[in-house]
């Protein structure tokens, strides 16, 4: 009798001992629902389950619908979005990503590797620079699609095939995300770059027509200088010279205008040597020079050939030595120095003077058209006669040049001596 009590006791003791355990685990497991803990000792265990199992596919349905719509909102967004993985296959793309990068041979849930899909180095750079370094990239750069149809005066339907295989002016934010996934959303930059060349093409007509007017007036001012006596003859000689530099001026902004529209038309290409081209440049610039006493030392190689436009180079060179010998103090020197890398087949071309250098919030506008510093920003500290007389266009005209050959010049202080270092790379002629 006594064995039998003990056992239903100890049969009870375990059920209860069996279910406290199982509310413990049922509290640990069924989290989702907000009011389960409460319920646990009123409703059956299968009811909270089932409770459970409602309200998480409540939860997932909601979730799904706010993916949904995120990504709804992405693919109408006006910013191209792409995610790739870390084999560079294409997880998924807005509608503005197919649109801007021509993407026709992807559809939604499919996975292809990307670089079947859309060819531009730049594009692959930037997302591969951004795996690497694990930090978020931004890049410039113009796309070409695949039809692309570059101007041509031999092309007769270039104005037609163009409207749907235009190049495009493009900037990316690449983002890492885990596993070697990368996000990127790509900016369509042609609107700016055709608003800017509209605003240079209507400035440059205005120039245009300026020209005949400012002659008219050059041509009086020298008939009256002839004309007239002391103070008048003066006034007369001013209006001369502040002509010719507006004559100088517009003459210089057209050119500008030309190399920008048609760089390569531009150019009458023959083989030159570049010590002759410099030395052709020094003499047009020596008597200035000599009022400095500023000498010319170079250093390097001394025979250098390289495909380019005489003439062209010759500008460069006049420009840049010019600028020298503005900014560079009396009794000095203007070091050229000219280097061939056989690595990369190039010919590198520096140039520096033993001014003050640059100011550092100068440097980025070194180049922009009609930029000069103010007089309390040039590089000695007063702006000379010199200085003012420029057009504030010949950096500008010689980084055109230079890039027509397809080359690139910078700008900056040198780290050792401290002067002006203009730095200049070209192809060599193969």
């Amino acid at each position: 009798m006594y064995s039998f009590i003990f056992g239903f006791l100890l049969g009870i003791i375990i059920l209860l001992w069996n279910r406290y355990r199982l509310k413990a685990q049922l509290k640990h497991i069924l989290t989702s629902s907000p009011d389960t803990e409460e319920l646990l000792g009123a409703l059956p265990i299968l009811t909270l389950i089932k409770r459970e199992i409602v309200y998480i596919k409540q939860q997932y349905d909601q979730q799904q619908q706010e993916l949904n719509l995120k990504q709804q909102i992405l693919d109408i967004a006006p910013i191209a979005y792409l995610w790739v993985d870390e084999e560079n296959q294409l997880l998924w793309c807005n509608q503005q990503a197919q649109t801007l990068l021509q993407i026709d041979r992807w559809q939604p849930g499919q996975i292809r590797l990307f670089l079947e899909l859309v060819r531009s180095y730049e594009l692959d750079q930037l997302i591969e620079e951004t795996r690497q370094t694990q930090t978020p990239q931004v890049n410039e750069w113009t796309f070409y699609p695949a039809n692309y149809v570059p101007p041509s005066p031999e092309n007769q339907n270039y104005e037609k095939k163009a409207l749907n295989s235009s190049s495009v002016a493009l900037k990316g934010f690449a983002y890492p995300f885990p596993q070697g996934q990368i996000v990127v959303f790509i900016e369509n930059q042609q609107p700016l770059v055709d608003l800017s060349r509209s605003r240079d093409r209507a400035f440059s007509d205005l120039t245009h027509e300026l020209r005949t007017p400012l002659t008219s007036i050059s041509l009086v001012s020298e008939w009256l200088e002839g004309r007239l006596s002391d103070p008048e003859r003066r006034r007369a000689t001013q209006m001369r010279q502040e002509t010719h530099r507006l004559i100088h001026l517009v003459e210089d902004w057209l050119e500008l205008s030309q190399l920008q529209e048609n760089p390569h038309q531009s150019l009458s290409l023959e083989t030159v040597e570049l010590n002759h081209i410099l030395l052709a440049a020094w003499q047009v610039v020596e008597p200035l020079a000599q009022q400095k006493q500023i000498n010319l030392k170079t250093s390097g190689l001394k025979e250098i050939e390289l495909s380019g436009d005489r003439s062209r180079l010759i500008q460069v060179f006049i420009n840049l030595l010019d600028n020298s010998i503005k900014h560079s103090p009396n009794n000095s020197e203007i070091l050229v120095d000219l280097r061939n890398n056989l690595k990369n087949q190039t010919i590198e071309i520096s140039i520096l003077d033993q001014g003050s250098g640059f100011l550092e919030e100068d440097l980025p506008y070194i180049f922009n058209r009609l930029y000069r510093g103010d007089t309390s920003r040039t590089r000695q500290g007063l702006e000379s006669e010199s200085v003012r007389s420029g057009s504030g266009l010949g950096l500008a005209i010689a980084q055109e040049i230079i890039q027509a050959h397809g080359g690139t010049i910078t700008a900056e202080n040198h780290p050792n001596r401290g002067g002006a270092w203009i730095r200049i790379v070209l192809t060599k002629t193969s």
